[in-house]
C-alpha cells in the first residue's frame, strides 16, 4: 500500500465516513478505524477536550485519585498544596501526601488535611461512594495511627476509626465491594496475622477474613474485582501465586470467596513480571478488566500498552499494542484513557516511532469498542498481530515531564466520570500552561473548547510556484489539533479572507501531518502573489500559517494527472478551488 493510501486509510471512520475534499480527489483504500474528538464522525465515541482546566497544583507527584460525587482524593508524595496558576512556593498550604478539591472548580478543599505521614499509593471507594480507602506507606493519618490503611467518611470527611484494618509493610492497591476491601502490596501480615502481599478485610470493622491466597514472590500494585464480586484480578511483578507459576506471571485472576487461582488464558500471551517489568494497573466495568504494564528488556514481559479481559473466561478481549510504559487506566463509557509515555503505536494503526528522538504521546485515549485487529509487529517488542483491537482517539493533550521521582515521567494517575477526567502525576505543564501535578479535562459541553490547531507561522509551512500560464501551485504542510481530528483549510490570496481561493476539510493525525496543495488558476501572468493558508477546527479556533509571494510568470508544468487532483507521494493535490 502506498504512502498515501495509508494517510487516507486512517481517516476512514467508524461509520464508513471518508474525507471531505474535493470531488476530483480519488483514492481508494481499505477501511481503517478513525481518530475521534469532542465532535467526532458518526459512530466514533466523543472524548473529553483538550483543554486543561485550572486545578490544584501540588509540589511532588500524585501516584493515584478517586472521584466521588464533585469531590476529587489525590494521594501521592508532597508536601504542599496551591492554587491553579500560583508558581512554586507562592500562596501554598501545607497538605501532606493527600488532598481533595471540587472537580467542577479545581479548588483545593480547604477543610481536608488528613496529612499522612507516609506516601498515599492507593485510593479507592467503595461501590456506593460513602467512604474512600486510602492505602500507602503511613502509619498515622488525621492524627490517629492507622498501619497503612485507612477509611474516610465522603459525606463528611472524617475518619471512620471503627475500620481497624492494618498490614506490617506498604499498601499499593485496593479494590471494594460492599462488604469486604481487598489490599494488595509488599506486606507479609494483615491484622496481625499472616498474610502474602494480599488480604482481605470486612467493609464495616476492618477485621480480618479468611481470604488468604498467597502471591509468593514479588509485589502487588494493581486489584479489580468483577462487577458481581466474584473474581478478584491481581497483577504485579509476581511470578507465582498460590504456589504455582501458571497464571501467574504479573496477573492473576482469583476466587474472590476461596482465594483458588482460576484459568487465565490472556496470560500465556500477556504478561510482566520479574525484576524489569509488572503489571502496573487495573480497573474494570460491567464487560471487562483493563490493564496496563511495563517491560524493560523483552526478557521482563510482553505488555506496555493496554488490555482488556473477559471477567468470567480470562481470555483476551482486545489489546491495544503500544509501545511505552503505561501507568494507569480508566474506562469511561465508550472511551479507555490511560496515563503512559507512548512512543509507537503503529501496530494498531497510531503513531509511528520518530528517529533519532522519540515523540511521546503522555495522555491517551482508545475505543472500548474492538475496531481492528493489530498489525505485524517490526521493532522487536512482543507480537500480538491477528488479535483484536481498538482504535486510538485524537485526545492528544501535551504533558512536559517532571523531575521529582527521578523517572523523566509526566502523568502517572487517571481517574474521571462521565463529565471530567482528572490526570494527576508530576508534570509541570499540561499544552505548554504551568499546571504542576493535576489538571482537569471536561466533556465539550462543560470545557471553553479553546484548543485549536497548534501548528503556525513556520511550523504550519506554505510554498507556493508558478504552474503554467496563468497558474499557481500552493502546497502547505496539514496542521493537527488535540482534541479534533477534521480541520478545514482556508487558502487567502493576497490576503482577501472575505472570499478564500479554496476551502476544504481533512483529517488530521498530529503524528503524521501530510503535506496538502492545490492549483490556483485564471491569475495574471507576470503579477505578484501572495497566499496564506488557515487551519480552523469546529469551534472557530485557528491557525495562521506562514506568508509565501510568488509571481505567476506562465513557466513550470503539472502533469495531467497532478492536473486532475491525484496524489503524488506523501502529498494530496488537490484539485482549483
Amino acid at each position: 500500500m502506498s504512502i498515501l493510501s495509508v494517510r487516507v486509510s486512517r481517516a476512514v471512520t467508524l461509520a464508513g465516513v471518508g474525507l471531505l475534499l474535493t470531488a476530483n480527489l480519488v483514492v481508494v483504500a481499505p477501511p481503517a478505524p478513525a481518530a475521534a474528538d469532542t465532535l467526532p464522525a458518526p459512530g466514533v465515541p466523543a472524548t473529553v477536550s483538550a483543554d486543561p482546566l485550572p486545578t490544584v497544583q501540588i509540589d511532588g507527584v500524585v501516584w493515584k485519585q478517586a472521584l466521588v460525587g464533585d469531590t476529587v482524593y489525590a494521594g501521592g508524595q508532597f508536601t504542599n498544596a496551591r492554587p491553579a496558576g500560583s508558581p512554586p512556593g507562592v500562596n501554598t498550604v501545607t497538605r501532606n501526601n493527600l488532598l481533595s478539591f471540587d472537580v467542577t472548580t479545581g479548588v483545593l478543599n480547604s477543610g481536608w488535611a488528613p496529612n499522612p505521614n507516609g506516601q498515599v499509593l492507593a485510593v479507592t471507594p467503595s461501590p456506593d461512594g460513602s467512604r474512600v480507602y486510602i492505602g500507602g506507606s503511613f502509619t498515622s493519618i488525621s492524627g490517629v495511627t492507622k498501619y497503612r490503611i485507612a477509611a474516610y467518611n465522603t459525606a463528611t470527611g472524617q475518619l471512620i476509626t471503627s475500620f481497624n484494618a492494618g498490614t506490617n509493610a506498604q499498601v499499593r492497591a485496593i479494590a471494594a465491594t460492599d462488604t469486604t476491601v481487598y489490599v494488595g502490596g509488599l506486606f507479609s501480615t494483615a491484622g496481625n496475622q499472616a498474610r502474602a502481599r494480599v488480604a482481605a478485610f470486612d467493609a464495616a470493622t476492618g477485621a480480618l477474613l479468611p481470604w488468604a491466597p498467597t502471591v509468593d514472590d514479588g509485589r502487588v500494585n494493581a486489584l479489580a474485582v468483577s462487577p458481581d464480586g466474584a473474581i478478584v484480578f491481581v497483577g504485579g511483578s509476581f511470578t507465582s501465586v498460590n504456589g504455582t507459576t501458571a497464571g501467574s506471571r504479573g496477573l492473576a485472576r482469583l476466587d474472590a470467596s476461596t482465594g483458588a487461582k482460576l484459568a487465565l488464558p490472556a496470560n500465556t500471551l500477556i504478561w510482566d513480571s520479574g525484576d524489569a517489568g509488572a503489571i502496573l494497573s487495573l480497573a474494570g466495568d460491567e464487560d471487562y478488566v483493563y490493564g496496563t504494564g511495563y517491560t524493560y528488556g523483552r526478557a521482563a514481559g510482553t505488555m506496555e500498552g493496554i488490555f482488556a479481559l473477559d471477567w468470567d473466561t480470562g481470555e483476551i478481549g482486545w489489546v491495544a499494542d503500544c509501545h511505552g510504559d503505561t501507568y494507569d487506566v480508566h474506562p469511561q463509557g465508550d472511551v479507555i484513557y490511560s496515563a503512559s509515555h507512548h512512543h509507537y503505536c503503529g501496530n494498531v494503526r497510531s503513531n509511528a516511532q520518530t528517529d533519532p528522538d522519540w515523540t511521546f504521546y503522555r495522555a491517551n485515549a482508545v475505543t472500548k469498542a474492538v475496531t481492528q485487529t493489530v498489525q505485524r509487529e517490526h521493532l522487536g517488542y512482543s507480537n500480538f498481530e491477528g488479535q483484536p483491537a481498538p482504535s486510538v482517539l485524537n485526545w492528544l493533550p501535551r504533558m512536559d515531564i517532571g523531575t521529582f521521582t527521578g523517572q523523566s515521567q509526566g502523568p502517572w494517575s487517571v481517574t474521571g466520570d462521565d463529565r471530567y477526567i482528572v490526570m494527576g502525576g508530576e508534570f509541570p505543564k499540561v499544552n505548554n500552561v504551568a499546571q504542576q501535578g493535576l489538571v482537569r479535562f471536561a466533556v465539550r459541553e462543560l470545557a471553553p473548547n479553546r484548543e485549536g490547531p497548534r501548528y503556525s507561522g513556520t511550523s504550519f509551512p506554505v510554498s507556493a510556484r508558478a504552474a503554467g500560464t496563468g497558474a499557481v501551485r500552493v502546497s502547505w504542510r496539514s496542521n493537527a489539533d488535540f482534541d479534533n481530528a477534521d480541520l478545514t483549510y482556508r487558502v487567502y490570496r493576497n490576503g482577501n479572507t472575505a472570499n478564500p481561493a479554496w476551502t476544504g476539510t481533512f483529517r488530521n493525525e498530529d503524528w503524521d501531518r501530510a503535506w496538502m496543495g492545490f492549483t490556483d488558476t485564471g491569475l495574471t501572468p507576470g503579477q505578484t502573489y501572495t497566499y496564506q493558508v488557515r487551519a480552523l477546527d469546529p469551534y472557530g479556533n485557528y491557525a495562521n500559517s506562514s506568508t509565501v509571494q510568488v509571481v505567476s510568470d506562465g513557466t513550470g508544468t503539472l502533469s495531467e494527472y497532478a492536473n486532475a487532483g491525484h496524489g503524488v507521494g506523501r502529498q494530496l493535490l488537490l484539485a482549483p478551488g
